[in-house]
């Protein structure tokens, strides 16, 4: 079988994604061989490698691409690494139908910090969250086959944690605001005992600002409970004078302004 053909009969069997070693096998001949083959095709834009070793069939409506979109091929590139995984930050917000701002790059949350990938005009970042599989994701369907995808609640809590990767507080509140639709206070409850206590810290106030207060609510008296010290707003110039929030024993040493 030549590699062309075979990419043609993974696709009709609704598979667009292949290891070196299953076209080795499926191939035959030499390793040197094959390789130069899935090389033609590359070439040609038919085929992409995303990651070593690691190859995806790229149909004519993604061709401008030169890749598939990741969240097409993410799910089975961390079965081929053997990791944990969830979409996360920007991209499961924009899930959730939270699109105020599109992420630059698909964001997946991994056990340990790995360096982006980058496949034609598709990258992926990936951010380390060591306690990952103790969060609880949704399994959502995509056109080449399912991915996992941190809850509403798990979201707008790491959003609060990782606001570098997020556009900054004041994207961080906007994108909380649109997400407040789809959040259960029950639910952020049980994912805030799951998180640092300063995550829910900042989300409360947060919340609060971006007027609901129905979600907040539920947090504020587990702030009381577990908070040990007041926690900066921002941690960066976390030493700097500033008011504090009694309520979410919090140091507001950022000026936040959502978008309304």
């Amino acid at each position: 079988m030549r590699a062309r053909a075979y990419i043609e009969e993974l696709a009709s069997n609704g598979l667009y994604h292949f290891s070196s070693a299953e076209a080795f096998e499926a191939l035959g001949g030499s390793q040197a061989a094959v390789r130069a083959q899935l090389r033609r095709l590359k070439e040609q834009g038919l085929i992409a490698e995303p990651a070593r070793s690691f190859h995806v069939i790229v149909p004519p409506e993604y061709r401008r691409l030169r890749c598939l979109p990741p969240e097409q091929f993410v799910h089975q590139l961390m079965q081929f690494w053997g990791e944990p995984y969830y979409l996360g930050l920007l991209s499961a917000a924009e899930r959730h139908g939270a699109a105020h701002q599109r992420p630059q790059a698909c964001q997946v949350m991994v056990r340990k910090n790995r360096a982006a990938l980058s496949c034609g005009e598709v990258r992926i970042e990936f951010i380390a969250r060591g306690d990952l599989e103790k969060m609880p994701v949704a399994t959502v369907n995509t056109p080449r086959g399912v991915l996992r995808c941190a809850t509403p609640e798990v979201t707008a809590l790491e959003l609060v944690g990782y606001p570098r990767h997020a556009g900054g507080l004041s994207n961080v509140a906007t994108v909380v605001g649109e997400l407040g639709e789809e959040l259960d206070a029950g639910k952020l409850l049980e994912v805030a005992r799951l998180s640092p206590i300063s995550w829910s810290q900042r989300l409360g106030y947060l919340l609060e600002l971006v007027g609901r207060e129905d979600l907040a609510k539920p947090l504020q008296p587990f702030v009381e409970e577990q908070a040990r010290s007041y926690a900066p707003l921002r941690r960066a110039g976390a030493n700097a004078p500033a008011q504090r929030s009694a309520r979410w024993k919090l140091i507001i040493n950022a000026e936040v302004e959502p978008d309304a």
